[in-house]
C-alpha cells in the first residue's frame, strides 16, 4: 500500500513525470503505458468528485465497487478529503477558460469622405483584444472593426451576458 503522500502527488499530475511514479510502481511490474493509464483514469475520478462534491465516504464506497482494495481506497479518500477545497478551487479557475482577456484597445474613426466614395459619413470603431493564451501562456492580438450599428449589438449583447454571469455569483 502506498502512502498518503505518495497519494498526494496523484492530484497534481501533470507536475510529477511518469518515470517517477513508474519507479513508486515498481513491485506491480507496471508498463509505463499501464501507469499513464492508471493516472488518467485516478486524474478523472478524483477530479468528478471534487467537481460533483463527493464526500470521501461515498468515493471510498464507489472506489470499492470498482475492485480497488479497502485499504487502497481508504488511503486515497484520506489524501482526497484533506485536499478536495484546493482541489474544486483550481478546477474553479479551469473551468470554461481557455483564455483570459488582458485588455481592450478601441478607436473610433469618422471616415468623412475617401478616394473611393464622396461621402462615407460611418463611424467605424476599431476593438483590439489582447488575450492571455490559456494553452500556450502568451499574449494574443485579436483586432476588429465594427460599425457603429454592430457596435451598438455588441455593447448590449455583452451587458447582457455580464448581467446573467452577476447572477450566477
Amino acid at each position: 500500500m502506498y502512502s498518503v503522500p505518495e497519494v498526494d502527488n496523484v492530484m497534481s499530475l501533470s507536475k510529477k513525470p511518469y518515470e517517477k511514479i513508474l519507479k513508486l510502481t515498481s513491485d506491480a511490474k507496471l508498463e509505463l503505458g499501464d501507469v499513464k493509464a492508471t493516472i488518467a483514469v485516478l486524474g478523472f475520478i478524483l477530479s468528478s468528485a471534487a467537481k460533483h462534491n463527493v464526500d470521501g465516504e461515498s468515493l471510498s464506497s464507489e472506489l470499492q465497487q470498482l475492485g480497488l482494495p479497502k485499504e487502497h481506497a481508504g488511503g486515497l479518500c484520506r489524501s482526497y478529503e484533506e485536499k478536495q477545497s484546493s482541489l474544486q478551487e483550481r478546477l474553479r479557475a479551469c473551468s470554461l477558460r481557455l483564455s483570459r482577456l488582458g485588455s481592450v484597445g478601441w478607436r473610433v474613426d469618422y471616415t468623412l469622405s475617401s478616394s473611393e466614395l464622396r461621402e462615407v459619413n460611418e463611424p467605424l470603431v476599431h476593438l483590439n483584444f489582447q488575450l492571455q493564451d490559456g494553452e500556450h501562456g502568451g499574449p494574443v492580438a485579436i483586432p476588429m472593426v465594427l460599425s457603429a450599428d454592430k457596435f451598438r449589438v455588441l455593447l448590449a449583447e455583452l451587458k447582457q451576458a455580464q448581467a446573467m454571469m452577476n447572477t450566477l455569483l
